[in-house]
């Protein structure tokens, strides 16, 4: 066996170190019991733990703080070629902005249904995306669409815009 294949860092590995940061974000009075980790060619790129009680932004998800961080560090908007590990499957906010950073995979640790249980329960959120708009619980009107239209329009035709 190589020195190199002796010291592989597994998932597992990493899975510790993000149920370690949901352990010490909690205990240190951060938010909720939430870690991760992005990792790209097998190094750590950033960390995150949930944040939402400590700096009062109801997106500062272990997930959402470990992407921004990652992203910054990297100097780019994308994950790809990229791992994430949380210490619990993601909310349909985090797994909307997983999938936006585009990156490769993502492991996690405790199921939604053990989330609820302590008082996380993201079902309704679950269910509510699947609704028609005019179904959901959050009222929501449109409004001066045509107007809103022509900004969508002048990016259309934007010959500097960057795709993503």
């Amino acid at each position: 066996m190589t020195d190199e294949a002796a010291h592989a860092v597994t998932d597992e590995d990493f899975m510790r170190q993000a149920i370690a940061l949901s352990r010490r974000g909690m205990e240190g009075g951060a938010g909720g019991p939430f870690g991760a980790l992005v990792v790209a060619e097998g190094r750590v790129v950033a960390e995150g733990w949930n944040q939402v009680t400590s700096t009062n932004d109801p997106t500062a998800h272990a997930e959402i703080v470990a992407i921004r961080r990652a992203c910054t560090a990297l100097g780019r908007f994308d994950l790809r070629g990229a791992t994430v590990f949380t210490s619990c499957e993601p909310c349909p906010m985090c797994l909307a902005a997983l999938y936006w950073s585009r990156c490769d995979r993502v492991v996690y640790a405790n199921g939604r249904a053990q989330a609820a249980a302590i008082g996380f329960d993201d079902d309704v959120l679950y269910r509510e995306v699947a609704l028609p708009i005019d179904s959901r619980h959050l009222p929501m009107r449109r409004l001066l669409a045509a107007e809103a239209l022509e900004v969508f329009a002048e990016w259309a035709a934007k010959p500097d815009r960057i795709a993503y």
